[in-house]
């Protein structure tokens, strides 16, 4: 605000060469800052300069020279500092910096991207031909990296990630197998295969916990298996062992008496007798490797064969979780352990699923119910020929 004609009490104001006016002011250490850019009209700096004042008197001023570190930078170095993350989550998410965010943003000052730079960068991933999923996914990340930014290390005041839907995905409904699909499915299999196709299935289990099965994991009294860990693909290290993904995800399942046979003869033939032995494992004995899996056992061929031309290996968990959630008395809690889930919302997905199609037989029943009370009865339309109705009464 000025104070005399010609000053002002907060800052100043200058015209340029070019014609716009540039903002200044004393920040909170005395040192003079510049406004991060020039305005068209003087009222515009007025005003920009009377906000800089409200937020220092407010104590939300930010240092913008803090926040001209760029998103690239950034982003590194926001990944190598979080330890815990999985090895193929370190890896997913450099992949996902490298290929959609750093090329089109990775080079912008924190400070200086906004949301409709953000609404642009989503439009033009998906102009490329990027699906909803990945666009989806790269959002999530940048929204995750901008956050920390604004909440822990205060270089930028709000988090310019403010797309509505564009954190959401819209994957394709993934097939569910019958009971004696999947068995079809377990026969196509090379022999030492059958029973990792069982196991995972019925047991709900992740491509990384089945191949970590050992021998000390597995009890055939009980028919139960345990997951206590799980298998990570890192290319470049290999394969490395660690906890499951979640901390939900260690737990002990029970399988279905007729997946225990296959289990016992598999574990008679093919694992070895110390505790400590894997129970899935190639020819060779080595543990197995998820891209070499579907040309190991001629994937493509089995799915077709038993009638579901493009299924992934993880719909057998997804049809084991269905099956799961359609179990008599079976609650949210039950079906959120077999499925090793730390969170309600996958296993409320499975159990808004089943609802729909329990309502869809409703639906069903009822209609039948009111066809048969619309169509007459042979005995009515009989009676009637033979003029012992209302109509023969009246005549």
């Amino acid at each position: 605000m000025a104070n005399r004609e010609g000053h002002r009490r907060f800052g100043n104001i200058r015209k340029r060469e070019s014609g716009r006016y540039q903002a200044r002011y004393p920040g909170p250490d005395g040192r003079m800052r510049s406004a991060p850019q020039t305005f068209a009209r003087k009222a515009e700096a007025e005003k920009y300069l009377s906000l800089v004042e409200a937020q220092m008197m407010r104590g939300e001023w930010i240092d913008p020279e803090r926040g001209k570190i760029r998103l690239r930078d950034y982003a590194e170095r926001w990944i190598a500092e979080r330890p815990n993350l999985r090895p193929r989550t370190v890896h997913l998410y450099r992949w996902t910096l490298g290929r959609h965010i750093t090329p089109h943003l990775g080079d912008m000052p924190l400070n200086r991207i906004d949301t409709p730079m953000v609404r642009e960068w989503r439009a033009l991933l998906l102009a490329e031909g990027v699906s909803v999923t990945m666009a989806a996914k790269a959002y999530r990340l940048l929204r995750a990296v901008l956050m920390t930014a604004v909440k822990e290390d205060e270089l930028i005041r709000v988090n310019p990630c403010r797309v509505v839907g564009a954190d959401q995905e819209k994957p394709a409904e993934r097939p569910v197998l019958t009971v004696p699909q999947i068995f079809a499915l377990a026969e196509r299999m090379p022999a030492r295969f059958r029973a990792l196709i069982l196991v995972t299935t019925f047991g709900c289990l992740r491509w990384g916990e089945a191949v970590a099965l050992q021998r000390c994991d597995v009890d055939l009294s009980a028919g139960t298996v345990r997951v206590r860990q799980a298998f990570v693909e890192h290319r470049g290290t290999g394969l490395i062992l660690g906890p499951p993904k979640s901390r939900a995800g260690a737990r002990t399942v029970a399988l279905p008496k007729a997946a225990l046979p296959v289990l016992k003869q598999h574990m008679g033939s093919y694992v070895g007798e110390a505790p400590e032995a894997f129970v899935f494992t190639g020819e060779s004995g080595r543990n197995l490797w998820r891209g070499n899996f579907n040309k190991l056992v001629k994937w493509p061929e089995a799915v077709a064969a038993v009638g579901v031309p493009g299924l992934h290996f993880h719909d057998l968990r997804h049809t084991g979780n269905t099956l799961a959630s359609r179990a008599p008395g079976a609650s949210l809690r039950d079906i959120m352990a077999r499925m090793g889930h730390d969170s309600p919302r996958a296993a409320l997905i499975y159990q808004h699923a089943n609802r729909e199609a329990d309502q869809g037989i409703a639906d069903a029943i009822d209609k039948a119910v009111k066809a048969a009370r619309r169509k007459p009865s042979k005995r009515k339309v009989k009676r009637v020929a033979e003029g012992d109705g209302p109509a023969a009464e009246a005549s």
